[in-house]
């Protein structure tokens, strides 16, 4: 099979899996407005609907069409794979707590950034972020803290293949001032977001390495900009982070 062949998207596939994302980003939808969105005959989406209904990833409602618990299964499998969640959830759940704030466990997958697992203190606030959440790394604190643990050469190839689109007007968009800030978690240990996927939420990252220093995933805090600034932001809850990854990942090499 020549290389073009295998970047070819088979097209039935490409059709049926264009249609899950329109439902899960936009919300229930029939045939009709699917075909409009997403310029396709509309009996060419209905056939699509009917075979994802007969295996469960879509169901019908009020409002036509919504994804269907059937990928729940799929979702909860595919993170129970990962032994970063295992391994850093107690630790976690026991930062929350610790902190009142947002703890999230990030891990990388091409190129993107996954929510594995996030675990909410008494004061944390509620942001569009969810466990199973695929984001762009340069917008995180923790994605921030992963690419750091990367080679330059392949944050170019992440950089190449994903860009640095802009969430808010302080999401880094420029490669030569991500790179820089790179360099500067590298020196510190831990990276920050402030205000640059959400605004007045802040946030700080540290990345998960394996023996080898090779990145698993990253940690992180999340907060308002006026809990999460200053000695606090920079100093206690940083160290806080940096002790879990480091415990997260002598756990992570033993277990």
């Amino acid at each position: 099979m020549t290389d073009d062949e295998q970047r070819r998207p088979v097209t039935t596939a490409a059709t049926s899996l264009g249609i899950l994302e329109r439902l899960k980003s936009g919300g229930p939808m029939g045939p009709t407005g699917l075909a409009s969105e997403l310029g396709l005959a509309k009996s060419t989406v209905h056939r699509h609907l009917k075979t994802l209904e007969r295996e469960g990833f879509v169901v019908p409602d009020d409002d036509g069409y919504r994804v269907g618990l059937r990928l729940l299964d799929f979702g909860i499998y595919a993170r129970d794979q990962h032994q970063l969640y295992e391994v850093a959830k107690p630790k976690l759940d026991e930062l929350a707590e610790q902190t009142g704030e947002k703890v999230w466990c990030v891990t990388e997958e091409q190129g993107r950034g996954f929510h594995l697992y996030g675990a909410a203190g008494a004061h944390s606030v509620r942001t569009p972020a969810r466990e199973g959440t695929r984001s762009y790394l340069h917008q995180l604190a923790a994605g921030k803290a992963i690419l750091s643990a990367f080679p330059d050469e392949r944050v170019r190839d992440i950089v190449d293949r994903h860009g640095l689109p802009a969430k808010t007007p302080r999401t880094i968009t420029d490669p030569d001032a991500l790179f820089e800030e790179l360099a500067t978690i590298r020196e510190r240990g831990f990276a920050l977001n402030r205000e640059e996927i959400v605004p007045k939420l802040h946030a700080v990252g540290v990345a998960v390495t394996d023996n080898e220093g090779h990145p698993v995933g990253a940690i992180s805090i999340s907060g308002p900009s006026n809990r999460l600034r200053g000695d606090r932001l920079t100093g206690d809850l940083a160290d806080l982070l940096l002790g879990a990854a480091n415990e997260v990942e002598i756990n992570l090499n033993f277990s």
